[in-house]
């Protein structure tokens, strides 16, 4: 297929705000494009009139759809609803206006936990619905996955030129840092900063430790977003992660070296683990031509850095 471009085109980031969506505009700067930007405050996702009411005078040519209700475990487990209905609404709202004002190109960011909990590793795009969800965080799942099917759907039914990406655990500047709702890389990087600070001989984290998870950096993936919406025009969604995963103790150690906290690790066992392992196969996007840049130490080390100068601007602020 001839490559779509992006030069001139009003590109609409939904969810500028969060990590993905300001990665995404931070990539999209270097093209010749106009990028369009709306704050919670002006437009409400979650209403169908609102969204459709800004699409139509904003008129964008291209939508990435990053904006999402998202959280770890413990956010999922305490709000099911939430996350189901809210994130139900934003992606249909935006992919049904974005259809009816003639959007040239659209595409919808989901997450690996789509994927069944036990699917064969590293997972293809070929494992959604194969099997039964994570239960931890289904009521997420399950909406992203009415998202593909609903990006589907409009290019079946209206041959609307409409994608989906799936990335990885996916971390960064931007990240959030809240115990209570963080993934668990910037709660690991909070925890090991925190015991280093107060000079405790011991940070917990949940589970056992032995689970694995594959990271990428959010520079990394907004990178594949703009050469996948450039270069891809299919039904299938397709994968964006590193090709590569460690155990959540390696991940530990590997934060507490570069935080500078020397102390003991301690597993809570009365906490879930998750799904075992979720590694996804990198070989589609491999082959549409794009890998990652940005090492994982590199990346954390970094990530690590934007969370202190986010923890020094904070107290300057109060």
């Amino acid at each position: 297929m001839a490559a779509f471009s992006l030069a001139g085109k009003r590109i609409w980031v939904a969810g500028h705000r969060g990590m993905v969506g300001s990665a995404i505009a931070r990539r999209l700067a270097t093209e010749d494009c106009d990028i369009l930007t709306v704050s919670r405050s002006e437009v409400d996702l979650t209403s169908q009139a609102n969204v459709r009411t800004w699409l139509s005078d904003a008129k964008p040519d291209v939508v990435f759809v990053a904006a999402a209700k998202v959280g770890g475990i413990l956010a999922n487990s305490s709000f099911p609803a939430d996350f189901l209905y809210d994130n139900l609404m934003i992606e249909a709202n935006i992919i049904e206006a974005s259809f009816r004002i003639g959007v040239e190109k659209l595409m919808f960011l989901g997450s690996s936990c789509i994927y069944p909990k036990f699917a064969e590793q590293p997972i293809r795009e070929d494992s959604l619905l194969t099997g039964a969800l994570e239960p931890t965080n289904e009521w997420y799942a399950v909406a992203k996955i009415a998202g593909i099917k609903l990006a589907q759907a409009y290019r079946v039914q209206h041959g609307a030129d409409f994608i989906s990406a799936m990335p990885t655990n996916l971390y960064g500047p931007g990240d959030n840092f809240d115990l209570a709702t963080s993934h668990v890389l910037p709660a690991i990087i909070r925890k090991a900063h925190e015991a280093k600070t107060a000079g405790a001989r011991s940070i917990v984290v949940w589970g056992t430790g032995t689970v694995r998870r594959e990271f990428l950096h959010a520079d990394d993936c907004a990178d594949a977003c703009v050469h996948l919406m450039k270069c891809y025009s299919d039904l299938e969604h397709v994968n964006v992660g590193s090709g590569n995963d460690l155990t959540i103790l390696q991940l530990t150690e590997l934060v507490c070296e570069i935080v500078g906290f020397r102390g003991e690790i301690v597993h809570d066992l009365t906490k879930p683990d998750g799904t075992p392992r979720k590694l996804m196969s990198a070989d589609k996007i491999r082959a549409l031509g794009w890998r990652p840049s940005i090492s994982l130490r590199d990346g954390i080390e970094g990530t690590y850095k934007s969370f202190l100068q986010s923890e020094t601007d904070v107290g300057a602020a109060i």
